[in-house]
């Protein structure tokens, strides 16, 4: 995956396309050009189509132009700003501007022809899975059936599971896949409107494309209907998911901003036990990964999950992933997440005025240092539960350096990395990631940012 060379140019300019969405857009009685859009955003009316197209021709500053959905990200904020930046969809026309409120009219409109820049307004909450899991079933899958046919009792620990249940379950899952991913072209701007905007149960899945930005939505883990059981995934096996909130697989240039990433009405403490393991339904809430590139995640809350974030998805993934997977992570909130906040492999990854709420149960750890990583974490603020050591915020998983400066423990300066090698002598980790951001337009105190990360992270928060 690379370069997406049609929508490099679309975003300089280009033929504008139009009528084929308008046509595309009522056939479906989907997304609602904005022109004919009636809402309001903020307590405040939205601009008609003129003023739209017209604010694309505004000057950017800082963090956007004159509304939300013609945001760009500031020049030297994070990864995403390299080179060309990230401008998204905000140079979009008045009739590449749709407003939808259902998860069909959303995949309609990001399936519109073109790579022009266009922009989606995201109005309430986008049920993916509403028809409920039975409307992915295959004829004949029957879960009472697959446990009877794998319980370890009857099938041991020693072969993965095969035979007609698994091969309904899979087929089954395949038809979830479909219904609830989607894919984000280049040059598209994802925004939610007001206050109480989201996706509940979609993967968005931005894919070998350039210029994409997503932000001000309450994005709901999607809940796998048909996990799988692997009993040779460990000592007692485990339950396996898929389906992350959003995907970052070979795309460049991608700002993640101001949206908040939560499994909601189905935590994992709500889910069941079979055959002794939690019958996982979730997997990741952000994947960065498979030569992705050039990435801010700024001002997003991730909260109240297991495995959270992963930049690179695989040791032997250097092909594709050595010398990418640059990732900016800033004023981010990280609220009672198990681990991956995030886990790196390859990428030079900048995390700085993050705030880490950490649980007092089944915590693992934050940082995760992996294969040929060059992580730095400074400035960052953590507030440990009572009884959780300092030293378990970081994690080696293969020998990489690492730099930490600068971060505060519970309202104290701490050196992670020696607090680290002191409680984990057998997990050496070694000093200084070899490179020194310059791509940071505000750093705050490490003190400071428990109290502005709490006020303005998130969705729902004022966009500037």
């Amino acid at each position: 995956m690379g370069h997406n060379g049609k929508a490099r140019g679309a975003r300089h300019g280009g033929k504008v396309w139009a009528a084929g969405a308008v046509a595309l857009a009522a056939a479906v009685a989907g997304p609602v050009p904005y022109a004919q859009a009636e809402q309001t955003e903020q307590g405040g009316p939205v601009a008609r189509a003129g003023q739209a197209e017209q604010a694309g021709q505004t000057e950017r500053r800082g963090y956007g132009a004159s509304s939300p959905e013609r945001g760009v990200l500031g020049a030297g904020d994070g990864w995403a700003s390299e080179g060309t930046g990230t401008t998204g969809g905000s140079a979009a026309v008045a009739s590449r501007v749709l407003t939808v409120s259902t998860w069909e009219e959303f995949r309609a409109a990001l399936a519109l022809p073109g790579t022009e820049p266009r922009i989606v307004r995201v109005m309430g909450t986008l049920d993916a899975t509403a028809a409920g899991c039975a409307a992915f079933e295959e004829p004949g899958y029957d879960f009472g059936a697959y446990l009877a046919a794998y319980d370890p009792e009857v099938w041991g620990y020693e072969k993965e599971v095969s035979g007609p249940q698994e091969d309904l379950r899979a087929a089954s899952a395949a038809r979830q896949g479909q219904a609830i991913k989607v894919k984000v072209p280049a040059n598209t701007t994802i925004v939610g409107v007001g206050r109480s905007a989201g996706i509940t149960g979609g993967s968005l899945q931005i894919t070998g494309v350039d210029n994409v930005i997503v932000r001000n939505l309450t994005l709901e883990s999607p809940l796998d209907c048909f996990p799988q059981w692997d009993p040779t995934d460990g000592v007692t096996g485990a339950w396996n998911s898929e389906y992350d909130s959003m995907v970052v697989y070979g795309s460049t240039h991608v700002w993640i901003d101001h949206n908040t990433f939560t499994d909601g009405a189905h935590p994992d403490s709500s889910l069941p036990s079979y055959y002794g393991e939690l019958y996982q339904r979730h997997d990741g809430e952000l994947d960065i990964v498979r030569g992705a590139d050039l990435v801010t995640a700024s001002w997003n809350v991730f909260a109240d999950h297991d495995k959270t974030l992963m930049i690179g998805n695989s040791d032997s993934a250097g092909a594709t992933d050595r010398g990418k997977l640059r990732v900016t992570l800033h004023h981010n909130l990280f609220r009672n997440v198990v681990e991956r906040a995030p886990r790196v492999r390859f990428g030079k990854v900048d995390a700085y005025n993050n705030h880490f709420v950490v649980p007092g149960s089944a915590y693992a750890y934050s940082l995760g240092i992996g294969q040929e990583s060059q992580l730095v974490a400074e400035k960052n603020a953590f507030t440990l539960a009572e009884g959780v050591p300092a030293g378990k915020i970081l994690k080696k998983w293969k020998d990489a350096p690492v730099t930490t400066s600068g971060n505060f423990v519970n309202g104290r300066a701490v050196d992670l990395l020696a607090v680290h090698n002191a409680e984990f002598p057998g997990e050496v980790l070694r000093a200084d990631a070899g490179w020194t951001p310059t791509l940071r337009v505000r750093v705050d105190r490490p003190q400071a940012v428990p109290g502005l990360v709490g006020h303005r992270a998130g969705a729902g928060r004022a966009l500037r």
